[in-house]
């Protein structure tokens, strides 16, 4: 794919205190450029998510945040400490939800801290309040095939949190929920993010979904992609989901978004 030649804008840093720092990354798959002097910071306690057509690396970054992939040039900083390769202080929510099949939902749950060397008691309770936390409490013993999609899901989230990571990275979690409980989770995880306070990296295609959620919007140009916008949506939390999705300002900032997705679909 070509470069686009839709302009960027220029992109100040964020002021205040960042959980995560990205400078200057750059990633190649061979001879295939993806990534391309990506600079952002991303604010403690808020959710940022990363938005852009598809195919524009936005999974990529999120891994090299993770420590999961390597950059080829530049480096990201977790409270100021470069990194290296996965650690404790991030938690990675995937797509595909990747429980162990064999495991219960609590032992799935747990497996972080029994990773870390927790003991039983202490790990299950623990797990336990997460998963009351994410409304599956009486589905401990419960394995992965016995739970809907959605279930698997909030399985992830809630082990997620129970390592007590200071940043969620989420791919595309509710990418494989119906709408109705996709609004759901939504909901549940603006409430998630008021309550844990965490530092929040989410992906996702859906503009609505991004505008709903977050404080922030990155706005990530076509492969090789870069820094196109940050969009700060200005939306009344207070208001109830159905105001929120009818609020002139809601919709006028999906509209912008995709007045500035535009120039990068084919």
């Amino acid at each position: 794919m070509t470069e686009s030649t839709a302009p960027v804008h220029a992109v100040p840093r964020t002021e205040g205190d960042s959980a995560v720092e990205v400078r200057s990354i750059c990633k190649y798959y061979g001879d295939i450029e993806a990534l391309r002097l990506i600079d952002l910071d991303f604010p403690r306690g808020k959710l940022t998510t990363l938005l852009g057509p598809s195919g524009c690396g936005k999974t990529t970054l999120l891994k090299i945040i993770a420590g999961l992939v390597e950059p080829t040039s530049g480096d990201v900083r977790v409270n100021g400490k470069a990194v290296t390769g996965p650690g404790p202080e991030r938690a990675f929510v995937f797509q595909d939800f990747a429980l162990m099949p064999w495991a219960t939902v609590m032992r799935n749950v747990a497996f972080g801290l029994e990773l870390k060397g927790m003991g039983k008691a202490e790990r299950q309770s623990i797990a336990r309040h997460y998963i009351a936390e994410v409304g599956l409490t009486g589905f401990e013993d419960k394995y992965p095939h016995e739970l809907s999609g959605g279930m698997r899901q909030r399985v992830g989230l809630a082990r997620a949190f129970a390592v007590n990571a200071e940043v969620l990275l989420l791919d595309e979690p509710f990418s494989a929920v119906d709408e109705q409980n996709r609004r759901k989770f939504q909901e549940d995880l603006l409430q998630l993010v008021e309550k844990e306070r965490k530092t929040f990296i989410f992906v996702t295609h859906s503009i609505e979904e991004a505008v709903y959620v977050s404080d922030r919007i990155v706005l990530l140009s076509r492969r090789p992609s870069r820094v196109a916008q940050i969009i700060e949506p200005k939306i009344d939390r207070t208001a109830s989901p159905d105001a929120i999705r009818r609020d002139q300002g809601y919709l006028d900032t999906v509209e912008e978004i995709w007045q500035g997705l535009k120039h990068y679909v084919d």
